[in-house]
């Protein structure tokens, strides 16, 4: 079972690395330690809030006690499943703003800028308006990647984009085009009625290629020869060998964590274990960044959410609709309206993003007491809380430790409480006068700054978009733990390419940017590149001076 290539992590990033790799004619191994990812769970994105709850498609991983927020463990799920957690996200598609590439290539993450990055956003997608506007030209045609947009049929869509232009703020078009700034159509992984995973997108059409094969097993760690990555061990003792590299995409949580027990990291922490320190990086597992939210819940005057469905009679038949003919409810993951805003004046691009959903619902699909209702998620998008993850022990079937110390900088209160404070002035408008009739949660009498910072500390959930424990820089950064192509500093014929390697969280979810880190990393172990280009992002121009 060698070959040229060992992917470790059949995850957003590793699958479109695999079929880059093997359209290329190489031959390629993708290692995966969860199972199939077929059934209605997964495939059908209405039922998004089952298969990040469910332990066969999910590590269950959880954080230790955040000491910001009471000691609260929070969930932290990632795709145990082909297709990674492409195969269990709630399936948003977000590019990320144009200046956070920026702020990768200025920090040391050189040829990773917008214009860097631009070109491989369009060579992933299949794009699909229907019908809702856009940037064509912003956009990709034909790629492995569609890219579509929910049919917007509930009034409560329209009446949150008309509100925020109500409150003053931007309306764009395409939020993953020339202009994220603004309120319009969200964006979904979403396919012909199917949920279109990296693993329906790349794995599938990369498996047809003679030379590429998928295998089942735990990597528990790389095999190091004289400083070279020359395979892996499987757990059981089985080894695996590269003819030319191993390319690690097995999250923001498993990656460091199969470094570490390879003897690459923070050489004082691998001793502590009795690991051999093969390379000394002082910056694997650490730089953890994650997005927290908030629901901001509001009951609705009219009987038409989403709550009228929820029954099991209801469910049944949604479920059987889309079975049968992949139309209905079933086929959207009902995130259909979006915003981004920025939180004050003098902040350059947008620092808020708002998730609209007709329903009053939670993540884990507890719907609120109140019956009919609707929410914005709503959260800050570059909190400087950092926290880690590390190793809990030497054996390879213990989870890491992970700490993402949450709300840890005093900024990040003054950020959600301003998050609460602008929300409800949106849902106080004139567009949902015919549907408000008050506020659930946090309640109308959650006024003042220490009673937000309550309600905060007891609510506030991971958006489940980590990143950055392995971080990519120069060379000489001796936090960065890979270059600008991926390698491995310290070490020969070893990559990372997920979504682990960010420098920083980019604004939204985090599907979309893994999965073209794993292009474009693609092309740099190809020894190729597309060109860059210079289409220029739209800044609201009195950024510096107004909010809005």
């Amino acid at each position: 079972m060698d070959a040229d290539y060992i992917i470790v992590g059949a995850g957003s990033a590793g699958c479109a690395v695999a079929y880059r790799l093997a359209e290329a004619g190489k031959s390629v191994l993708v290692i995966e330690h969860g199972g199939t990812d077929a059934g209605p769970f997964i495939q059908m994105p209405a039922a998004l809030s089952y298969p990040m709850n469910m332990s066969m498609y999910d590590w269950g991983f959880q954080s230790q006690p955040e000491p910001h927020l009471k000691g609260r463990r929070l969930a932290t799920p990632r795709g145990k499943v082909v297709g990674g957690s492409s195969s269990i996200n709630g399936m948003v598609y977000v590019r990320g703003h144009a200046m956070d590439y920026d702020h990768w290539r200025d920090s040391g993450a050189e040829g990773w800028g917008y214009s860097d990055v631009l070109p491989y956003f369009k060579r992933m997608e299949s794009w699909h308006a229907n019908g809702h506007g856009g940037d064509p030209a912003w956009r990709g045609t034909d790629g492995p990647l569609h890219v579509s947009r929910g049919p917007r049929k509930n009034p409560l869509f329209q009446a949150f984009v008309d509100a925020g232009q109500q409150a003053g703020y931007q309306v764009t078009g395409d939020y993953n085009g020339e202009k994220q700034e603004g309120f319009g159509p969200m964006e979904q992984t979403v396919w012909r009625g199917r949920r279109w995973s990296a693993a329906n997108a790349y794995l599938r059409p990369a498996l047809k290629h003679e030379k590429c094969t998928l295998m089942r097993g735990l990597v528990e760690k790389v095999v190091m020869e004289e400083g070279r990555a020359t395979g892996v061990q499987l757990a059981g003792g089985k080894i695996v060998r590269a003819g030319r590299e191993v390319i690690i995409a097995a999250s923001t949580i498993n990656s460091p964590k199969i470094l570490m027990l390879s003897g690459i990291g923070p050489a004082a922490h691998l001793a502590e274990h009795g690991i051999d320190v093969v390379a000394d990086r002082a910056g694997v597992g650490q730089n953890l960044q994650d997005h927290l939210e908030l629901y901001l819940q509001v009951a609705s005057l009219k009987k038409i959410t989403l709550y009228r469905y929820w029954n099991l009679f209801s469910k049944a038949r949604i479920g059987a609709q889309w079975l049968f003919s992949k139309t209905g409810l079933g086929t959207s993951n009902q995130f259909e309206s979006a915003a981004f805003i920025r939180s004050k004046a003098g902040v350059q691009y947008p620092d808020i993003q708002y998730h609209f959903l007709p329903m009053a619902v939670r993540y884990d699909g507890t719907a609120a007491a109140e019956g009919h209702g609707f929410q914005a998620h709503v959260g800050p998008m570059r909190s400087a809380s950092r926290g880690a993850v590390t190793l809990a022990s030497s054996d390879p079937a213990d989870a890491p430790n992970i700490l993402f110390n949450y709300m840890s900088d005093p900024k990040d209160w003054e950020d959600f409480r301003t998050c609460i404070r602008l929300t409800r002035e949106i849902f106080a408008q004139e567009a949902f006068k015919p549907y408000f009739k008050h506020e659930i949660q946090p309640g109308a009498d959650v006024q003042t700054d220490d009673e937000l910072d309550d309600f905060i500390r007891d609510e506030v959930e991971s958006a489940y978009h980590p990143c950055g424990t392995c971080k990519m820089g120069s060379r000489d950064d001796p936090m960065a733990v890979v270059d600008a192509q991926g390698r491995v500093i310290g070490v020969e014929g070893l990559r990372v390419v997920d979504s682990s390697i960010f420098p920083r969280i980019t604004n939204g979810n985090l599907n979309g940017p893994s999965i073209m880190t794993g292009e474009k990393m693609a092309d740099h172990i190809l020894g190729r590149s597309l060109p860059a280009v210079n289409d220029a992002p739209w800044i609201h121009p009195d950024w510096e001076t107004q909010q809005r």
